[in-house]
């Protein structure tokens, strides 16, 4: 082979080596990438044997601001791009909330939360597609978390249901 050649094949060798180094090493500049990449570490390589790594499952539900806006009626809620849209929202109590699907993949909309508290509105979906909906009647104040079973880390949410 031409000495042009190998010496391509080894600098490609050699690169394909340097990204593939260890997460446990003990280089500041290592741990610095690996902290300020924390997001993408979650999901890049997780579950894999040998990553080290776990996957986040757990959602993380957000309260609505005190200062958001009451809505009353037939509020709209959108399940889009696998995210919610409003995710955090209050209503008065006796309205109705709707959930749509405007992804080509399925989703389900499921009540999070302590299920032994009184008064605290239970209830669960089946999974629906693209133009489908899911609707509850706020029934009692309180406040409801819930998120689509199918992917709860980016699909989450909370409502604030006020008399």
């Amino acid at each position: 082979m031409s000495r042009g050649l190998l010496t391509a094949i080894a600098c490609t060798a050699l690169a394909a080596l340097a990204g593939c180094g260890s997460s446990s090493g003990s280089s500041s500049s290592s741990s610095a990438s690996t902290t300020s990449n924390a997001s993408t570490a979650n999901t890049i390589g997780a579950g894999k044997p040998g990553s080290g790594l776990k996957p986040t499952t757990t959602p993380k539900f957000a309260s609505p601001p005190a200062s958001a806006p009451v809505r009353s009626g037939t509020v709209q809620i959108a399940y889009r791009n696998i995210a919610i849209a409003p995710d955090t929202l209050r209503v008065k109590v006796g309205s109705t909330i709707r959930w749509k699907n405007f992804d080509a993949i399925e989703h389900n909309v499921t009540s999070q939360g302590d299920r032994s508290k009184i008064g605290q509105q239970k209830f669960a979906s089946k999974n629906f597609g693209e133009g489908g909906t899911f609707e509850i009647k706020a029934l009692a104040p309180g406040l409801i978390h819930y998120l689509c079973t199918i992917h709860p880390t980016s699909m989450n949410g909370s409502i604030e249901v006020v008399k």
